[in-house]
């Protein structure tokens, strides 16, 4: 019997994908948070769990690896950045500017750094 070599798909993980993961999942915890901190007690639960579930709809629709809906370069950089000034907009809301500053910053590198790698 003749042995069937390894075709094992080898990945490299780059410091920004890790950065980017992280990134992403904060911005999903930020909507979350704001949902329940910044409304009132009925509507927190409905907009607690509603902003961060639309979030990772939209994401899993245009930016997931394995997208629902297939868009370029510049679409798929306009629906990230609406999501960061999303969770940017939430951070000024709670009246944290510097943690909305410096989230919006980092992701905007993360996101330009992998978008730049995508089009490789």
């Amino acid at each position: 019997m003749e042995s069937v070599p390894d075709q094992t798909r080898q990945s490299s993980v780059s410091i920004n994908d890790v950065a980017h993961l992280v990134l992403t999942l904060f911005l999903f915890v930020t909507l979350g948070v704001w949902g329940f901190v910044a409304w009132p007690f009925p509507i927190n639960i409905a907009v607690g769990i509603g902003a961060p579930l639309l979030a990772i709809v939209v994401w899993a629709l245009f930016l997931s690896p394995r997208a629902v809906i297939a868009i370029d370069s510049f679409g798929r950089a306009l629906v990230e950045i609406a999501l960061v000034m999303a969770a940017a907009l939430a951070w000024f809301t709670l009246g944290q500017p510097i943690v909305a500053v410096v989230f919006a910053v980092l992701a905007v590198a993360s996101g330009v750094v992998a978008g730049r790698k995508a089009l490789r």
